[in-house]
């Protein structure tokens, strides 16, 4: 049987679940964006267990709404007006991730079985962000099961008009070794990005898959083909894949080493101005993208 707690650590709150064997572990903190903070699979550590006063600077697998990536000078407009978002990447001058990755959630329901445990967490904003005005309820589901996690996140429309919306999640993953780890993902283009990190357009993706991980620096864009990612490291295998029906995949490698950044998203960098995969929600309609991990062990 699962377990579940709620736990208090460094004055954050979080819930935690153990496996029954006490060898898988998760921890989900609600205090920043209700997101996954760590990660251990029959004993290995998944995700890069980054310590929680560090959040600030790698966003370490935030839910990133009602934007994926960065816009440019935080500026946009829809429907006929202007609007301009918080710029919290202070170097470039854009609005980074979102707007609920530093919210607190809330749990409204919770579930454990000898197969699987489950959460609900839910944010409801209430329209008084001068750069996305708008009324919304998000709800983040994480399924922990024997084969892995999903992640189910639905977005509710609460205002009396449409707004303009792109979903991602920004995990860090911890090898190993990435020199002796390869992705493997189907796309045959790249977004070039200016001196901002904005896009600007396309050039060729050609690079022979499984990519090899060796002495490689990222902070790329794809748009995929597929909605599979593969991520292969000497100690555990991972299937990615997404219920969007269009997908797009950012890689980085942050300056520690042996973690990498594997983020689906929905639609890519500057989606409020280029308007690649972004979509519109209507009052009181609902969106939901399911991400499943699953994982084996390598050996």
């Amino acid at each position: 049987m699962y377990k579940i707690n709620q736990i208090e650590k460094e004055g954050l709150d979080y819930i935690e679940f153990t496996s029954s064997n006490g060898k898988t572990k998760a921890e989900i903190c609600l205090n920043q964006g209700g997101r996954l903070s760590n990660f251990v699979f029959e004993g290995i550590q998944v995700l890069a267990n980054y310590e929680a006063n560090t959040y600030k600077d790698n966003y370490a697998s935030s839910i990133l709404f009602p934007f994926a990536n960065r816009i440019k000078d935080g500026e946009y407009r829809f429907n006929g007006k202007d609007y301009k978002l918080n710029c919290n990447e202070a170097d470039k001058h854009n609005a980074l991730h979102g707007t609920v990755y530093n919210k607190n959630f809330k749990v409204i329901n919770s579930s454990v079985s000898k197969e699987r445990a489950s959460v609900t967490l839910q944010y409801i904003d209430d329209g008084n962000n001068v750069g996305f005005p708008f009324k919304f309820k998000i709800n983040i589901t994480y399924n922990f099961l024997k084969t892995g996690i999903s992640i189910s996140t639905q977005i509710t429309n609460l205002d009396d008009r449409s707004f303009p919306f792109t979903l991602g999640w920004h995990p860090y993953f911890k090898s190993k070794s990435l020199n002796d780890s390869y992705i493997n993902f189907f796309s045959n283009s790249k977004y070039a990005v200016d001196e901002q990190q904005i896009t600007v357009g396309t050039v060729p993706f050609n690079t022979k898959m499984p990519f090899q991980l060796k002495d490689v620096k990222l902070d790329d864009g794809y748009s995929l083909k597929h909605n599979c990612i593969e991520f292969n490291t000497p100690d555990y295998n991972i299937e990615i894949t997404s219920t969007s029906k269009h997908n797009f995949l950012q890689l980085y490698t942050p300056k520690e080493a042996n973690i990498i950044a594997i983020e689906p998203m929905t639609g890519i960098c500057d989606n409020f101005n280029n308007n690649v995969g972004l979509q519109i929600l209507k009052p009181k309609k609902k969106y939901t993208v399911d991400w499943s991990l699953t994982v084996s062990t390598a050996n």
